[in-house]
């Protein structure tokens, strides 16, 4: 007697985290990949604002919206779903939120949970993991790789850098052309301050703008290198000098010899992290009071996050594959694991996909190595552009109307509840 066929199961995705420009297209990957497995995946239910929604049980029916629509968010940033700053507790803590989100996907048949976000996103997606093994409650946990910061280990760089990386560099280069023109009577210094808490790989991206037929007077100041006051005043005399001008470019994690951040304005975030932003004035103000010289600064917050008009091709492409990576994986019985980038040549530029544990992700941090990093400490080395140049090469426009980007907005249709409201403990 044939044995029966199991029905298939359902599939959980989310969003996490601070969003990217092309963190949809990593939902699309997950989406459309699920849809050529309706024999072994069945509906696929968004978390609305990220795993809020599973602990609410606000659960979207992504198959409420057109294949149209799926594909339009290869090309649409922002969160598509919602996310969320949410950092579940440890097992120990609060046992009880676990338990909720176990509870939620039994009444909905979920059977594959799909995290897409960074290091505290991969941490939760491991727990939750742990967790219904322990309730015997079989499920697949498949983080999907997201961070501007690019500070994810063991995979090569993580989607949604790429296309930040495109757009610093050419905001630096655009934004010194204009200094330049001015300088003799106006700016003399530029500082565009950018995201980048503990590593500087955002900041680094602005050293593209810097080649031999584009030369530019660039200093950049990296939250691996500790503030050396009169080291860096003395660089920017010296390029004002011999240039007529500078541009400075600094992650906003940037710290003082004393570890201290810069720019900690003393507030904290839902990870538990300080919130930052404010350095690019405390930079511009040094140069203003100990130089004397005419200063303008910039930061480039959510537009640097946000510019998918502008997103990197390759990006683009390596955040769809880790979505569809992450159901291929799911297919084949993986649990706990990433689909991670791996580098396979410079020149030509090559990569594949990979996979590496949870276990070996979470909570982890991958910073600038030091050989990427100048000597003087304001700078990028021939080796970090060599890694760096890849990552922002090819553009894939997005469609435009009326002189506009023509972005997806999905209907968002929610899935009727089964349970009662979430006790938060």
């Amino acid at each position: 007697m044939a044995r029966a066929k199991s029905a298939p199961r359902n599939a959980f995705y989310a969003q996490s985290g601070g969003v990217t420009s092309v963190i949809n297209a990593s939902a699309a990957g997950v989406i459309e990949t699920a849809r050529r497995h309706k024999d072994r995946i069945g509906k696929v239910y968004a978390g609305r604002n990220g795993i809020l929604g599973a602990l609410h049980e606000d659960l979207i029916d992504t198959g409420r919206e057109s294949p149209a629509a799926i594909s339009g968010l290869k090309h649409t940033p922002g969160g598509a779903f919602g996310s969320c700053r949410y950092k579940l507790k440890s097992l120990e803590q609060d046992r009880a939120q676990y338990e909720r989100l176990i509870e939620v996907f039994r009444a909905h048949d979920i059977g594959y949970f799909f995290y897409n976000g960074g290091g505290d996103s991969a941490d939760t997606c491991l727990k939750v993991s742990q967790l219904s093994q322990t309730m015997g409650y079989p499920l697949q946990a498949i983080h999907v790789p997201k961070t501007i910061d690019n500070d994810l280990p063991i995979t090569d760089n993580c989607p949604g850098f790429g296309s930040v990386a495109k757009y610093v560099a050419v905001s630096t280069r655009e934004a010194s052309m204009d200094v330049a023109s001015m300088a003799s009577t106006s700016t003399k210094v530029f500082v565009l301050e950018v995201m980048g808490r503990h590593a500087g790989w955002i900041a680094a991206a602005a050293a593209l703008a810097d080649t031999k037929d584009h030369p530019l007077p660039l200093l950049i100041l990296f939250p691996e290198i500790p503030l050396d006051q009169a080291k860096f005043l003395a660089a920017v005399k010296a390029k004002v000098d011999a240039h007529g001008y500078c541009t400075v470019v600094v992650s906003e994690g940037l710290h003082g010899p004393d570890g201290n951040f810069i720019a900690d304005q003393g507030l904290r975030d839902a990870f538990g992290h300080a919130q930052l932003g404010g350095v690019a004035p405390v930079i511009a103000n040094l140069v203003k009071s100990e130089l004397k010289l005419k200063m303008h600064w910039a930061v480039s917050d959510y537009l640097q996050r946000s510019a998918r008009h502008i997103a990197s091709k390759t990006d683009v492409q390596q955040a769809y594959a880790v979505g569809k990576a992450a159901v291929e994986l799911a297919l084949k019985g993986a649990n706990a694991v990433m689909p991670a980038i791996v580098r396979v040549s410079n020149r030509p530029y090559r990569w594949k996909i990979g996979t590496a544990p949870l276990a070996d992700v979470a909570n982890q941090e991958h910073k600038m190595p030091r050989e990427f990093i100048t000597e003087d400490g304001f700078g990028v080395t021939a080796k970090g552009h060599a890694y760096l140049a890849p990552l922002i090469q090819g553009e894939d426009y997005p469609p435009y109307e009326g002189g506009l980007p023509a972005y997806v907005r999905l209907k968002n249709v929610a899935v009727r509840r089964k349970l009662g409201p979430w006790q938060k403990g």
